[in-house]
C-alpha cells in the first residue's frame, strides 16, 4: 500500500492550546508536537489519520 503524500508536518502555523490540550491548527496534542521530529515514520503516520478523520490540519480556527 502507498503511503498518501504529506507534508513533513501538520503544523499550519496556528497554533494554540488555550482551552486544552490539543492544538486547534494541527489537532495534535502538546506531547505529539513536542516529540513530533522523534517519531517513526508509522507514529506519525497513525496521528496523520487521526487529525486528518477529525478535520485538521485547519488553517481557520
Amino acid at each position: 500500500m502507498q503511503k498518501p503524500n504529506r507534508p513533513d508536518t501538520p503544523c499550519v502555523a496556528v497554533c494554540s492550546t488555550t482551552f486544552d490540550e490539543i492544538c486547534r491548527g494541527c489537532g495534535r496534542t502538546v506531547d505529539e508536537v513536542a516529540q513530533w521530529v522523534f517519531m517513526s515514520d508509522e507514529e506519525k503516520e497513525r496521528i496523520w489519520v487521526r487529525i486528518t478523520s477529525q478535520g485538521y490540519p485547519r488553517r481557520n480556527t
